[in-house]
């Protein structure tokens, strides 16, 4: 056996969707701040990303994530997130397998019954608790960073289905909020090519047609989640929705980031206050608990606070080679596997 690298990655998932965690192999990216990190693992780094998540080593229905130091005094770790076509400020999933590989190897040592930590994001600080019992997180609660509204009831023109009203809104992303049961969908696991295929319309659409930009943080700019969202019924009510990633499949998660876009949105609307939440059901019936805490403003801008719980477990451990004579070091795309449109990478502006 001939390799001229060996990664190290413990296989992980969140309520279904994989949010493998790099341990070994890769060194930490230059950058004063965690988003800066981010910015340099993008822009001269992403072999890896391509490596791990494309073809023949990864799948599009794969998320990886880096574990680096942190930036910051007051945190116990640090860590990029990538994703087949993105490097996210901040996601709730991988979020949750990040912090159970943390505490279940050892990274970070585990305290019974509960865990307290922060984790150094490229979006921000996040509070973590884990629930732990027999060396083993049995669920993990996320103070996800500020989330708020961007537009409510914006039109948007898509081709063949003519104008469709989207709330946007960010929980960690910016994401496009469509009515489900309005565009005919019931989020079931049968509807999954279909979602996906308008859902990457609809992205490529908001992205065109309505610029978002983080008040605070420029260099997080447009729209990278769809998410089809069922009718809010009443506070702390089951919801069921989907969110496609680009370049175009369901999350099998309930999607972390997206509930706090959702509560966020129905925060504006007066449909959620302080202490209420949701509890978001994805494709596959896994569930994330969501919950609103206080309010906040993000230079100018009135933004929610934001708990979100959910469950993680690790699949195995896994070492990645790349022979010096292989034609694909950095992996391929082919049509029929890799989403519906093709997108290798949303780059940062």
């Amino acid at each position: 056996m001939r390799s001229t690298r060996v990664i190290t990655v413990v296989g992980c998932h969140a309520e279904g969707e994989v949010g493998d965690v790099i341990t070994g192999g890769v060194l930490p990216p230059a950058g004063a701040t965690m988003l800066e990190k981010k910015l340099t693992m993008e822009r001269q780094h992403d072999h890896i990303r391509r490596m791990l998540i494309q073809e023949p080593r990864g799948s599009v229905a794969r998320h990886v994530n880096l574990i680096v130091p942190p930036t910051r005094s007051d945190a116990q770790a640090g860590a990029i997130i990538m994703e087949p076509t993105e490097y996210p400020p901040m996601s709730g999933s991988n979020t949750m397998c990040i912090a159970t590989v943390l505490l279940e190897t050892g990274i970070v040592p585990m305290q019974e019954p509960e865990t307290r930590l922060r984790l150094d994001m490229p979006g921000g600080p996040v509070d973590v608790v884990a629930e732990c019992r027999g060396g083993k997180c049995v669920s993990v609660t996320i103070a996800n960073v500020p989330a708020f509204k961007a537009k409510l009831g914006a039109p948007l023109e898509i081709a063949g289905h003519g104008t469709i009203l989207i709330d946007i809104a960010y929980g960690g992303m910016f994401y496009a909020i469509a009515d489900a049961r309005a565009l005919g969908f019931a989020v079931e696991p049968h509807e999954a090519r279909d979602l996906a295929a308008l859902g990457e319309k609809i992205r490529i659409a908001a992205r065109e047609q309505h610029e978002v930009v983080h008040p605070e943080l420029p260099q997080i700019r447009g729209v990278s989640i769809v998410q089809f969202a069922c009718p809010f019924t009443e506070p702390d009510a089951v919801i069921r929705n989907t969110c496609i990633v680009s370049p175009g499949r369901s999350d099998r998660s309930p999607t972390g980031t997206g509930t706090s876009a959702r509560m966020a949105a129905l925060h504006a609307r007066g449909l959620l206050r302080v202490g209420q939440g949701i509890t978001h059901e994805s494709i596959i019936g896994s569930r994330f608990e969501g919950r609103i805490l206080g309010t906040t403003m993000v230079n100018g801008t009135e933004a929610v606070l934001t708990t979100i719980k959910g469950r993680a477990w690790i699949t195995g451990v896994h070492q990645y080679f790349v022979d010096p004579s292989d034609p694909w070091p950095q992996g391929y795309v082919v049509s029929d596997t890799w989403g519906t449109s093709g997108t290798t990478l949303q780059r940062s502006e």
